[in-house]
């Protein structure tokens, strides 16, 4: 289907049918994390959300509604500070939709899938990762401290892995004190693999390598990775400053499985050839992926 039969415009902005959809199942799986795994075993993994799951077990509050009240003014801070009508409205969307999700899913989805709570933190950790990497694929945020997060890096200069350290610290910190040592340490295991499956979908797999080859014989190797391997070659004259002598670097991006393969051709032509070889999420352009504008293309 056309792209362009895909899309609509609204205030002042054109917007992704398949963006939406996608920030609508990121928020619904991010909910069912929560209230199937992280809230009955007390699990607070940072964030709002971690505020509220706190305050929760302390107030008996509704975490939904809690979620939703305090974003208020971060979102009202957001808008003012970071500018971005199209992020803005995202995250709006995306906090009364998972502020209602929670709590309309809290009552349906009351099961206990098991007792073992190193279990719920992994599969909670992961499950709303993969929520919240949906949703920024989207191109929204997930709200809360990713917005702190996001304020910090613009006006600060905080980058925004240390902002998050500093936002979500304070919530495990609290959880260490209001609930013990142990449901820290759980907070922090699902923090932590929920970080890496948010990666995971925004970057993708790790599927390709790179190889940087330091060779006297840049027309043969080349050669012979273009027509043998298939693979695209760039390369440039550079300077070795240990010998202060004149050495061609090669660069070529190759799927995983044709890593030995590459270092048997370069070392068949060159043995002393110095081969670095790097790891890649995702190669776009000619035999690999072709860059599309949707999230749709993680899948």
């Amino acid at each position: 289907m056309p792209t362009q039969l895909l899309t609509f415009r609204a205030f002042g902005v054109t917007w992704n049918v398949l963006n939406l959809f996608w920030l609508i199942i990121g928020t619904l799986l991010e909910a069912v994390a929560v209230v199937l795994f992280l809230a009955p075993t007390q699990i607070a993994p940072g964030g709002i959300t971690g505020l509220a799951i706190l305050l929760h077990e302390v107030l008996h509050l509704p975490i939904g509604v809690m979620v939703f009240i305090f974003n208020i003014p971060i979102q009202l801070l957001g808008y003012r500070t970071l500018g971005g009508r199209r992020v803005i409205i995202l995250t709006i969307v995306y906090v009364v939709l998972y502020s209602v999700m929670v709590d309309v899913l809290t009552p349906i989805l009351d099961v206990n899938l098991s007792d073992d709570h190193l279990l719920n933190a992994i599969f909670g950790g992961i499950l709303g990762g993969v929520g919240v990497g949906m949703i920024h694929a989207a191109g929204g945020t997930a709200g809360g401290t990713a917005t702190i997060a996001r304020i910090l890096q613009v006006r600060y200069g905080f980058p925004m892995s240390s902002a998050f350290l500093y936002t979500d610290s304070v919530i495990i910190l609290l959880a260490a004190v209001l609930l013990g040592g142990e449901a820290a340490m759980l907070a922090i295991t699902a923090l932590f693999l929920g970080g890496i499956a948010s990666d995971y979908i925004l970057e993708g797999p790790s599927v390709i390598r790179t190889l940087v080859v330091v060779t006297d014989y840049p027309a043969e190797i080349s050669h012979r990775l273009i027509y043998e391997l298939q693979r695209g070659v760039t390369s440039w004259e550079g300077m070795g400053r240990y010998t202060e002598e004149p050495r061609h670097v090669l660069f070529v991006a190759v799927g995983r499985s044709q890593v030995n393969y590459a270092q048997h051709l370069i070392h068949e032509v060159d043995p002393e050839a110095f081969i670095v070889v790097g790891q890649g999420h995702v190669a776009y352009g000619e035999g690999f992926k072709k860059r599309t504008s949707t999230i749709h293309q993680i899948f």
